[in-house]
């Protein structure tokens, strides 16, 4: 056989010349990983965009980002980030440019953040601040959410070829007064604070109309999640969620003490676990 004519030294030499080539183009395997999912390509630089979800704001203490336990890029290891799972142990480049109390009219600026520190894989959550306004007439309507998300997705595929981007769909805030309202500390930092008021205003009230507005409210953010899909539909190398977020059914247990609305440390760990999956999972 002609295989049987290459001597040791010779599959070594194409061995070390396998290897660079991989190294070279950024392809190294990573290790594999619990869950039996499949590995995915290890990026180069990773960039997460989004709101101050993504910043871990009062995940760590009151009013104070705590980037470290992101569900995107966090370093925690209790909370396994997207980054800390693709790394592997191995350093990649990571930045966090998600802006605390962004929507989606701040979605394209931070794209042309990512697209400046040449990343390979965006991820993407932005929603909450559409939905979450002081009135129910200052929410974002769906087409607008819509047409600005595609506008930054196909911006970071146009200008960065090959780039992974993956989505997440918008938190139910609906659920969230559900299971934090009970709570008298919640009622009283929602009202101080001036929380989600679109949801959050009157929190105990069962009257008509404060249970029409909570409907119309969980309604456009049904809405601006299907507005996602379909502009991460029309993005080639984008996948989104499909609404695994919107529909996972979190527990007070999951929620920052300090203002009952963005999630804990558990929150965090919670996130990154479902979006992984659907990111890199069959």
């Amino acid at each position: 056989m002609i295989v049987s004519r290459i001597s040791a030294s010779a599959w070594g030499l194409l061995a070390i010349l396998v290897a660079t080539l991989l190294a070279a183009t950024g392809c190294l395997p990573t290790p594999p990983r619990p869950g039996g999912l499949p590995t995915p390509p290890r990026p180069r630089v990773v960039a997460a965009l989004g709101d101050s979800i993504t910043r871990g704001f009062d995940s760590c203490g009151p009013l104070a980002e705590c980037p470290q336990v992101s569900w995107a890029t966090g370093t925690d290891p209790g909370v396994l980030s997207h980054l800390s799972r693709l790394a592997g142990g191995a350093r990649l480049a990571a930045y966090n440019d998600a802006i605390t109390g962004a929507a989606s009219a701040d979605l394209f600026h931070e794209a042309q953040q990512a697209v400046r520190q040449r990343a390979d894989y965006v991820i993407v959550l932005i929603g909450a601040n559409d939905v979450c306004t002081d009135t129910e007439r200052q929410m974002t309507p769906s087409a607008v959410f819509g047409s600005r998300v595609r506008a930054a997705l196909t911006y970071l595929h146009d200008a960065l070829p090959g780039v992974r981007i993956f989505v997440a769909s918008v938190p139910d805030v609906h659920r969230l007064w559900q299971v934090a309202s009970v709570v008298p500390q919640a009622r009283m930092v929602w009202q101080v604070a001036r929380v989600c008021q679109s949801m959050l205003a009157n929190p105990l009230s069962r009257s008509t109309a404060d249970i029409a507005r909570r409907g119309r409210v969980q309604h456009r953010v049904a809405d601006n999640n299907a507005a996602l899909h379909q502009a991460c539909a029309a993005v080639a190398g984008c996948t989104d969620d499909r609404g695994a977020v919107y529909r996972y059914p979190f527990a007070l247990a999951d929620l920052s003490g300090w203002d009952y609305f963005h999630p804990n440390r558990n929150g965090q760990r919670i996130l990154s676990d479902i979006t992984f999956r659907r990111a890199f999972g069959p």
